[in-house]
């Protein structure tokens, strides 16, 4: 950890801000190993390019000291953290901070108290700061994502074999989280869109039954540890729906232009535009809706962000999904989705399960 605090007060060194202030959540963990309990009693990690500390909730403090021996200014309900903060600022030397760094994920009223107590402080976001440092996973990182794929794997395999006509998109779902469940990783998402609501990307899992000749999307995740996982994979009931192997094809197509795309080197959005040219060709461009993936961490959703536009230059280390799809309204919906690890020669795939569609 003191190796990561060392990178962060040099990138804040370089990019001339004074102050960075964390809410509990994920830049905190990566950057401490843990956090306190989020709740509404503002706990915040203050760092300078020199200095850093902790405006801790006095419940939390005792605990707080078993991860980190970083200085602490409590403050008691009784009190507020008005104080507490106004000594932390003094404790840093930044009383006159002129360019402020804010958790993005914090709460509003955490940015807020920073604020006020900063009135002429330009304020930014720490993602900017952070992102460059946390895309770049060390060995224990890929370690633990790879762990979690495994499990992914099992669970969508428990979906597939539970699936026949007139079990409901809900049941299915169902299953999956109890798999994971089984196997320690707590569920974060759990998408099971049959027939037409497969053509929603984000559709709410519902009641809705399986019928001969769906196509049905399946999008999971789950988190074990400090790390999640992420996969979709397509099935048919007793046959694909007409125009489906035309359209699965298109798809797959797209996966592996942007593996073959994903190199050290390039930038996200050209391997976006790998995948986004496939499914253009095919006649399906207007069908694509949404980015080819996102990157994956202590968060689900992190940089770096495959998409257009994005100058993001790929390194070795970086974990991200590639999951194009064609939607189409009415009919059905197909995505296939991996997490690759990008190592210096490629991508590292971390499914094993094919991307064919199961008939079931």
């Amino acid at each position: 950890m003191s190796e990561r605090m060392e990178r962060v007060q040099a990138a804040l060194a370089a990019a001339g801000t004074d102050l960075m202030a964390l809410g509990p959540g994920p830049h905190m963990r990566w950057l401490l190993g843990f956090h306190p309990m989020p709740d509404e009693r503002p706990c915040l990690l203050l760092v300078t390019p020199a200095r850093a500390a902790l405006l801790m909730p006095a419940l939390n403090a005792a605990e707080a000291r078993q991860h980190t021996g970083l200085p602490m200014l409590e403050w008691a309900d009784t009190d507020g953290p008005q104080a507490a903060l106004g000594r932390a600022l003094d404790a840093l030397g930044t009383r006159t901070a002129r360019r402020l760094a804010l958790d993005e994920a914090m709460r509003t009223d955490f940015a807020l108290l920073v604020q006020r107590a900063l009135p002429g402080a330009e304020s930014r976001l720490a993602g900017a700061l952070m992102a460059p440092l946390r895309m770049r996973k060390d060995a224990a990182e890929q370690a633990a994502l790879r762990e979690n794929a495994v499990i992914a794997d099992a669970a969508m395999e428990a979906v597939l074999a539970a699936m026949a006509p007139g079990v409901t998109e809900a049941e299915l779902a169902q299953v999956a989280r109890a798999a994971f469940r089984e196997h320690g990783a707590q569920p974060l998402f759990t998408i099971v869109g049959a027939g037409p609501n497969g053509a929603f990307p984000h559709h709410h899992t519902g009641d809705t039954p399986l019928r001969e000749g769906d196509a049905v999307v399946v999008d999971i995740g789950a988190r074990k540890g400090a790390f999640s996982s992420d996969i979709t994979r397509m099935a048919a009931v007793g046959h694909a729906p007409e125009g489906y192997a035309a359209v699965h094809a298109a798809v797959e197509q797209a996966v592996q232009a942007a593996l073959d795309a994903a190199r050290p080197g390039v930038r996200a959005a050209e391997v976006d535009r790998a995948a986004r040219g496939v499914i253009e060709a095919a006649g399906y461009g207007a069908q694509f809706v949404h980015r080819t993936g996102h990157g994956m961490g202590l968060e689900p959703h992190e940089p770096p962000w495959i998409v257009a536009g994005e100058t993001t230059v790929l390194e070795p280390g970086m974990v991200f999904t590639i999951e194009p799809g064609i939607y189409l309204e009415g009919r059905f919906g197909l995505r296939l989705e991996e997490v690759v690890i990008l190592q210096e020669d490629g991508p590292e795939v971390l499914s094993r399960l094919p991307r064919e569609c199961r008939v079931v």
